[in-house]
């Protein structure tokens, strides 16, 4: 089990949200204010500095309106195309 910010696959989600978030029309300020949080917060776990539970990534993609499901299904395939390349 992967425990760290440096993972591929914990980097690979981080980018897809910074991605949903400008698709979004937000700034990290402006992402902050709808998460009730710090710019500081958005901004660390953009730059790996501090990684997400569950909770947290389904209140972002609330935040973004992003679809939860289509998210974790196309989070879930890039990992296992990614394990197949490896082999």
């Amino acid at each position: 089990m992967a425990n760290s910010l440096r993972d591929p696959r914990y980097r690979a989600v981080v980018a897809r949200l910074i991605q949903l978030r400008k698709t979004a029309g937000l700034n990290q300020r402006e992402l902050a204010e709808r998460l009730g949080r710090t710019q500081s917060y958005v901004a660390k776990y953009e730059l790996h500095e501090r990684r997400l539970d569950i909770i947290q990534l389904l209140e972002i993609l609330d935040a973004v309106e992003a679809d939860a499901v289509a998210f974790l299904k196309e989070s879930a395939q890039a990992w296992k195309r990614a394990n197949k390349a490896k082999r």
